[in-house]
C-alpha cells in the first residue's frame, strides 16, 4: 500500500468566539454553522454567506482537534486507487481526478490521503488501516467488478463515493461519465466520414465503464445498419502496450478495417504505433478515435480525435458528494436520495485530424 498525504489544512490559531455565538450572529442553528464550517454542500448560498460573514466578524476559528474528537471525526478522507503504481503514474486520468479532489477540498479543513493499492497484501494492509477509524470517508477510483474494497467499506460503515460503477445497479454513491453516449457518438462520427469496417479496442471488461463504451460502439453500428462483427472487437487493458497488442490482433483478423474506436487515448497511442509499423496511414487508410481527450491526444501525430469527459469535475463532484455523506453521518450502502447520490456527467467528441 503506497500512501501519500498530499494535502493538509492551513495553519490557524485558536479563537475565543464559540460556535453558538456564530449561530446567533448569523441567525441560524448551531448545526447549520457546523455544516458550513465542515464544508458540506447541503447549505444554501445565502445561508452560507451569512455564516461566513458572522465567522469573519467574530473572528471565529474552529478548534479542529476538539471538534474532530467530539464528533468522532478525523477530518481526513482517503482517495484509494486499486491499481498498480505504474498505471497510476502513466495515465493522465488519475492526476486529473486528484486535481479535482484537491480543488473541492480547498475551502475545507479536510486532509487528503492518497493510497495506491496494487495487490492483495496492500489491500489487507489498507483494510487494517481503515478499520482503525483513521479517515471519515473514502473516494474509490477505478473499481473493478470483483474488487472487495467497496463491500469492505460497507462492513466498516465508512461513507464512500465511487468514480464510475461496478454495474448498472450500483448501490453505493457514484459519479460517472456517460460512456455509452460518448462511444456511440465517436463511432457515429466515423460512420459519417464514410467508414464501414470499424474495429474497437476495449478496456478491461471487468470495468463497467469499459463495458459501456463497448455497448455504445455496438449501438452506433446497429443504428447505422452495419454488422456488429465480433472479429472487430479486441479487448485490452487501458495500457499503451495493451493497445499495441490489440491493434496487431485486429489487423491480423480483419486487415481491411478502415477505422478503429479505442476506449482510451493511452491505448490509441499504442495502436497508432502499430499502424505506422504496418504501413497504414492515419486517417487515409485507418481513421482513429480515442477516449479521454487527454494531453496524449494533442501530442499524437496526427492529433487524435477523442471523446472528452470532465475528469476534474468528476473529482470535484465525488468530493462534494462524500462531504455531504460525512456531514449526514451516512455510511456506505445506507438508504438515501438516489438521484442525489448518482451523478452522470456528459461527454463531448473533439474532432481532430486522425479521423
Amino acid at each position: 500500500m503506497v500512501t501519500h498525504g498530499i494535502r493538509g489544512p492551513g495553519g490557524r490559531s485558536g479563537g475565543r468566539p464559540t460556535l453558538e455565538e456564530v449561530a446567533a450572529r448569523a441567525g441560524v442553528g448551531r448545526g447549520t454553522v457546523s455544516r458550513v464550517v465542515n464544508g458540506s454542500p447541503r447549505v444554501s448560498q445565502e445561508t452560507r454567506a451569512a455564516v461566513e460573514a458572522a465567522v469573519d466578524e467574530l473572528g471565529y476559528v474552529p478548534n479542529r482537534a476538539a471538534r474532530a474528537l467530539a464528533a468522532n471525526r478525523t477530518d481526513a478522507i482517503a482517495l484509494v486507487v486499486p491499481e498498480v503504481e505504474s498505471r497510476f503514474f502513466a495515465e493522465p486520468y488519475f492526476s486529473d481526478i486528484v486535481r479535482g479532489v484537491g480543488a473541492a477540498l480547498d475551502s475545507t479543513e479536510m486532509q487528503l490521503l492518497l493510497t495506491i493499492v496494487g495487490n492483495d497484501r496492500e489491500r489487507s494492509r489498507l483494510a487494517r488501516y481503515l478499520a482503525g477509524n483513521r479517515v471519515d470517508g473514502v473516494l474509490l477510483v477505478s473499481v473493478h467488478a470483483d474488487d472487495p474494497l467497496p463491500e469492505l467499506l460497507v462492513q466498516l460503515d465508512i461513507p464512500v463515493v465511487l468514480s464510475g460503477r461496478r454495474s448498472a445497479d450500483e448501490p453505493l454513491a457514484w459519479v460517472d461519465a456517460d460512456n455509452v453516449a460518448g462511444a456511440r457518438g465517436a463511432v457515429a462520427h466515423l460512420i459519417s466520414r464514410g467508414r464501414r469496417t470499424i474495429g474497437t479496442i476495449t478496456g478491461l471488461l471487468d470495468v463497467y465503464g469499459a463495458q459501456c463504451r463497448l455497448d455504445g460502439y455496438r449501438q452506433a453500428l446497429v443504428e447505422a445498419g452495419l454488422d456488429a462483427d465480433e472479429g472487430l472487437v479486441a479487448p485490452a487493458d487501458f495500457t499503451e502496450e495493451g493497445g499495441r497488442r490489440a491493434m496487431e490482433e485486429l489487423l491480423d483478423r480483419r486487415p481491411a478495417l478502415d477505422a478503429v474506436f479505442v476506449a482510451s487515448d493511452v491505448m490509441a497511442a499504442g495502436a497508432r504505433q502499430v499502424l505506422r509499423e504496418r504501413g497504414r496511414t492515419v486517417p487515409g487508410d485507418v481513421a482513429l478515435v480515442g477516449f479521454d481527450d487527454s494531453a496524449i491526444a494533442h501530442r499524437m501525430d496526427p492529433p487524435l480525435t477523442s471523446v472528452r469527459w470532465p475528469i476534474e469535475e468528476m473529482g470535484r463532484e465525488m468530493t462534494r458528494l462524500l462531504l455531504a455523506e460525512i456531514a449526514d453521518r451516512r455510511p456506505a450502502g445506507a438508504p438515501g436520495d438516489d438521484d442525489r447520490r448518482r451523478i452522470v456527467l456528459p461527454t463531448e467528441l473533439v474532432p481532430r485530424t486522425s479521423s
